[in-house]
C-alpha cells in the first residue's frame, strides 16, 4: 500500500475514533477567527482603492487653515484642470421663532459650482424617501441638509433655517457626499450651501476655525505636474491629499478597528497553538504502541514520518477549508456592525484572506505538532515488550528547539497581524513574559506543595493518603503539570479579560466623568458680545467661566525654526502644523497641577512667560527654560516656558495647552469660550442664546460623546464577536489539558487499584491534584488579567482602574471548581475501567 493511501486510511480511522477532534477544532477556530477579520479588511481595502478619488471628490485636494492665494486656482485652470472651492466650519443653525425656536450644531459646508469633481451628490425630496443623483449644487438662497439635521430640527423641505444672519430655504435632503468619508467623524450633521451666500451669513469672524479646500481634477499628467509645482511652495498649515494619502482619518480609524480585531483574533491563535501542542502530545502518547508494532513489521522511520506528515497535511487542508467557510460566513456579522461607518458600499472579498488563513493554519499545525511526530517515528521496537520509550526519545534540547521553531512562526504571525514593529514587540514580549512567569510560578508552587504534603522531610506529620498522593503526583509529573497549568492559565486569562476586566475598564471610563461636569461649550464669543453673553448666563443663574482664546502658530523653539519635518512622531507633526489655541490668566485653573517649574507670579506679569501642558511638552520635547516663538496675527511673540501643568481632561472644563500672563496676549485679537452644565429642564436656554447671538457656536458635548460611544460600542461588539472564537479556543485548551492529564493518570490508577488502594482514596488523590492545578491556574490568570487591564487603562484609555482584590480569590475558587468538576467526571470514568483492562492496554 502506498504511503498516501495508508495515511488517508489512518486519518479516517483516527477521525472515527475521535483521536483528532481536538486538533480539528483548534485549527478550525483559529482559521475562522483570522479569515473573518481578513475578509472584512479585504472588503474595506478594495472599497478604499476602488473609490479613492470618489472619497476625495477630486483627483487632488489642497487643504489649508487659511485662504489659498487666488492665483493658485487661476494657474490650475490654465493647465486645463477643473477647480472647485469649499469651506467647512461648525456653527449653530435655528428653525422657528419664539418658544418654538429650535437650535442645533451643524457642520456648514459652502461649495462653489462644479462640486464635486469626482463622484456625485445624492438628494431626496424628503426624509426616508428614495434619493437620486443631484444636478449641480444648492442655488443661492437655498440649502441642502442631511437626514440627521432634518431629524434634529424636525425640518422638512420648504422650511426656512437661519444660518447666522441669513435665512435660507431647505430645498432638498442630502443623502450622500462622496468626500464625507466616515459618518462618525462628523461631530455635527451636514448643511450644504452655495459659497455665494457665505459672506452674508456673518459667520466668518476672528477665531473661527475654517478649513479651506481646493478640489482639482483633470488629466493625470496635468495633475501630477501641478502637484509637483505646489509641493515646493507649501506653507505652514497647507497640505496636499490624493488617492494615496487622502482621507487619512478613514484609513486611520479603520486600521485601528482592524488592528483591534486582529489582536483579538491573535489571542485566539495563541490559545489554538497551545491546544494544538497539547493535542499533538496526547496524540503521540496514544500512538506509541501502534508505531512500535509497525516498526516490528518493517516500517522504517522515514515511512512512519511520511505517513503521519501526510495524515496531518490532509487534516490541515480539511480544517483550513472548514475554517475559511465559517470565517466567510462570520465576516458578514462584522460587516453588519462596521460597514455603517463607511459611506460607500463594500465589494465582495477576494480569495487572499482565505489563502492567508489556510497558510497560517497549516503553519500552526506543523509548527506545534512536528516535535511529537518526530518522536513517533523514533519509537523503539522494544516498546512492544517493555512499554518504554527512553531509547528512542529526542534529547530535551532538540525537543525544545522544535517547539522554538513553532513559537518563532507564531511570533512572526503576531508581528504581521499587529501591523507595526512596536506593537508587535509589545504583544510578543507580553505573551512570552506571561508564559515564562506562569511556568516559573507553577513550578515553584508545585515544589512547595510537595514540601507541604510531608513527603520531603523525615518525621513530618502524615496526612490522608488521598491528598498526599495527589500532591505527590503533581511533583512526580512536574513538567506535564506545569504545561497544563500554563495552558489553563492562558485560557482563563483570556476569559477574564473578555468579561471581568473589560467591564471594570468600561465602568471606570463611565465614572470618570463628574456627575455635573460641563456638557455644553460656547465658542466664537466676540469681545463686544462678552458682557451681554455673561448677562444672559447670569439671568438664567448658570455658572460659567469665560476664557479668552488667541490663535497662534508655533514657529521657533530656542531660536530654531520648527515644522512637521522637525519631528518623527505623527502627533507632533499634526500639532506643529496647525494653530494653537492660547489663553491668558494669572490664577491657576481648577483641575490643573504644576508638575515642573512653577506657576506665574506678579513678577511675570510684564514679561513673556508661559505654562505648558505636560502632554504637549512631552510630544514636542519642551521643558522649563525653553524659549517659544509664536506667530500671532502676523506678529512674532516670544515667551519662555517657566512651568509644566497636568490637566484633568475628564473635568470637561475649558483647558488650554499654553497659558500666559494677561499682558503677553491681551493686545492680540481674541474670541472667548466657555463651558457650563445645562440641566435638562433648562434646555431652552440654548435656543434663546442663539436667537440673540446667531454667530455663537454651542457644542453639545453630551451628544457628541453619545455619538462616539455608539461608534465605540459597534467596534466593541465586533471585537466581542471575535472573542467568541477566543472563548471556544479557551474551552478547547481546557479540554485538551484535562484529557492529557487523565490519559497520563489512567495507568497509574490501575496499578494503585491492583495494589489494594480504595476507590475513595484514589478519587480523592485525583481531585486534589486537579483542584491544585485549577486553583493555581485561576490565581495566576487573574493576576495576569489585572496586570493587562491596568496596562490598557493607563496606556490606552489614560485613566486609573481600581484593582478588584476579590478577583484572584474568585478566580482561584472558580478555576479549582471548574477543573475539579471536570476531574470528578474523568475520575468516575477511569474508576469504572477494570484494572486488568487498563494494565493490558498500558493506560
Amino acid at each position: 500500500m502506498s504511503m498516501l493511501a495508508f495515511s488517508l486510511r489512518m486519518l479516517r480511522r483516527d477521525l472515527r475514533a475521535g483521536e483528532l477532534h481536538l486538533l480539528v477544532a483548534a485549527l478550525v477556530v483559529a482559521v475562522a477567527a483570522l479569515t473573518a477579520v481578513g475578509f472584512f479588511a479585504d472588503r474595506v481595502r478594495q472599497s478604499l482603492e476602488r473609490e479613492a478619488n470618489q472619497l476625495l471628490g477630486a483627483d487632488l485636494l489642497l487643504t489649508s487653515d487659511h485662504l489659498w492665494p487666488p492665483n493658485l486656482a487661476a494657474d490650475a485652470r490654465g493647465r486645463g484642470l477643473a477647480v472647485v472651492e469649499t469651506r467647512t466650519f461648525p456653527s449653530m443653525v435655528t428653525l422657528g421663532e419664539g418658544d418654538s425656536l429650535r437650535a442645533h450644531l451643524a457642520e456648514i459646508k459652502a461649495v462653489s459650482e462644479g462640486y464635486p469633481l469626482r463622484g456625485s451628490l445624492r438628494i431626496a425630496p424628503g426624509r426616508n424617501v428614495a434619493d437620486s443623483p443631484a444636478s449641480g449644487i444648492p442655488q443661492a438662497g437655498t440649502i441642502w441638509i442631511d437626514e440627521r439635521l432634518a431629524s434634529s430640527l424636525s425640518a422638512k423641505v420648504g422650511d426656512t433655517i437661519s444660518v447666522g444672519m441669513l435665512a435660507l430655504r431647505v430645498a432638498a435632503i442630502l443623502t450622500l457626499e462622496p468626500d464625507r468619508g466616515l459618518n462618525f467623524f462628523s461631530v455635527a450633521p451636514r448643511l450644504l450651501l452655495n459659497i455665494a451666500d457665505l459672506e452674508a451669513t456673518g459667520l466668518i469672524q476672528p477665531g473661527s476655525r475654517i478649513t479651506y479646500r481646493l478640489l482639482l481634477a483633470g488629466e493625470a499628467t496635468s495633475v501630477t505636474a501641478f502637484r509637483s509645482q505646489v509641493e515646493t511652495s507649501l506653507q505652514r498649515g497647507e497640505r496636499i491629499e490624493d488617492a494615496q494619502n487622502g482621507r487619512p482619518e478613514i484609513r486611520t480609524a479603520l486600521n485601528r478597528a482592524q488592528t483591534f480585531l486582529g489582536l483579538s483574533a491573535l489571542l485566539t491563535v495563541v490559545l489554538a497553538a497551545v491546544a494544538i501542542a497539547l493535542a499533538s502530545r496526547r496524540y503521540m502518547q496514544r500512538h506509541l504502541d501502534p508505531c512500535a508494532v509497525m516498526r516490528c513489521l518493517g516500517a522504517t522511520q522515514g515511512f512512519l514520518l511520511g505517513v503521519f506528515l501526510g495524515q496531518f497535511a490532509w487534516l490541515g487542508l480539511f480544517s483550513a477549508v472548514l475554517g475559511c467557510v465559517i470565517g466567510y460566513l462570520a465576516h458578514f456579522v462584522l460587516h453588519a456592525w462596521l460597514a455603517q461607518l463607511l459611506a460607500t458600499p463594500l465589494p465582495l472579498p477576494g480569495l487572499l484572506p482565505a489563502l492567508q488563513g489556510s497558510v497560517i493554519g497549516v503553519l500552526l499545525l506543523f509548527g506545534f505538532s512536528a516535535p511529537p511526530l518526530i518522536q513517533l517515528k523514533r519509537v523503539s521496537t522494544l516498546r512492544v515488550l517493555r512499554r518504554e520509550f527512553s531509547s528512542g526519545s529526542i534529547p530535551p534540547s532538540r525537543l525544545l528547539a522544535g517547539y522554538a521553531v513553532g513559537f518563532a512562526a507564531l511570533a512572526g504571525l503576531m508581528f504581521w497581524i499587529a501591523g507595526e514593529v512596536r506593537l508587535g514587540a509589545y504583544v510578543v514580549g507580553g505573551f512570552s513574559v506571561a508564559m515564562l512567569l506562569f511556568a516559573l510560578v507553577s513550578r515553584v508552587v508545585i515544589r512547595f506543595a510537595a514540601l507541604l504534603r510531608g513527603g520531603a522531610r523525615p518525621g513530618a506529620r502524615q496526612g490522608g493518603i488521598g491528598w498526599r498522593y495527589g500532591l505527590a503526583s503533581l511533583e512526580r509529573h512536574h513538567a506535564a503539570s506545569v504545561v497544563q497549568i500554563v495552558a489553563l492559565a492562558l485560557a482563563f486569562m483570556a476569559l477574564l479579560l473578555l468579561t471581568v476586566t473589560r467591564n471594570d475598564i468600561l465602568d471606570a471610563w463611565r465614572q470618570a466623568l463628574p456627575p455635573e461636569a460641563p456638557n455644553r461649550f460656547v465658542v466664537n464669543i466676540q469681545p463686544d458680545q462678552l458682557d451681554s453673553v455673561q448677562g444672559a448666563f447670569a439671568e438664567d443663574q448658570l455658572s460659567a467661566e469665560f476664557s479668552p482664546m488667541v490663535r497662534g502658530r508655533l514657529a521657533r523653539v530656542n531660536d530654531v525654526e520648527v515644522g512637521p519635518s522637525s519631528y518623527d512622531d505623527e502627533r507632533a507633526k499634526r500639532l506643529i502644523d496647525r494653530e494653537f489655541n492660547l489663553s491668558y490668566r494669572m490664577d491657576l485653573p481648577e483641575g490643573n497641577e504644576v508638575t515642573a517649574g512653577r506657576w506665574f507670579s506678579e513678577a511675570d506679569e510684564g514679561r513673556g512667560a508661559a505654562s505648558v501642558e505636560v502632554g504637549l511638552a512631552a510630544t514636542l520635547g519642551l521643558k522649563p527654560g525653553d524659549r517659544l516663538e509664536f506667530v500671532i496675527a502676523g506678529e512674532q511673540v516670544t515667551m519662555q516656558v517657566i512651568g509644566l501643568r497636568k490637566l484633568n481632561w475628564d473635568s470637561m472644563r475649558v483647558n488650554f495647552f499654553v497659558l500666559t500672563p494677561p499682558a503677553v496676549l491681551k493686545p492680540y485679537p481674541a474670541s472667548w469660550i466657555t463651558s457650563f452644565y445645562l440641566a435638562p429642564e433648562k434646555a431652552d436656554f440654548v435656543n434663546r442664546l442663539i436667537a440673540e447671538f446667531p454667530n455663537l457656536t454651542v457644542v453639545d458635548v453630551a451628544a457628541i460623546l453619545q455619538q462616539l460611544q455608539s461608534v465605540m460600542n459597534r467596534v466593541a461588539q465586533a471585537v466581542q464577536f471575535i472573542f467568541l472564537f477566543t472563548l471556544m479556543a479557551g474551552i478547547i485548551v481546557l479540554y485538551a489539558a484535562l484529557a492529557s492529564a487523565t490519559d497520563e493518570r489512567r495507568y497509574e490508577l490501575a496499578v494503585m487499584r491492583a495494589l489494594g488502594a480504595r476507590r475513595e482514596q484514589l478519587r480523592a488523590a485525583f481531585l486534589a491534584e486537579f483542584a491544585t492545578i485549577g486553583g493555581l491556574a485561576g490565581l495566576i490568570a487573574s493576576l495576569g488579567a489585572i496586570a493587562v487591564g491596568q496596562l490598557l487603562a493607563e496606556m490606552v484609555f489614560k485613566f486609573e482602574v481600581a484593582i478588584d482584590i476579590s478577583l484572584p480569590f474568585a478566580a482561584m475558587i472558580c478555576g479549582a471548581g471548574l477543573v475539579t468538576g471536570a476531574g470528578w467526571f474523568a475520575a468516575s470514568r477511569l474508576m469504572n475501567v477494570p484494572p486488568f483492562e487498563a494494565l493490558r492496554s498500558g493506560g
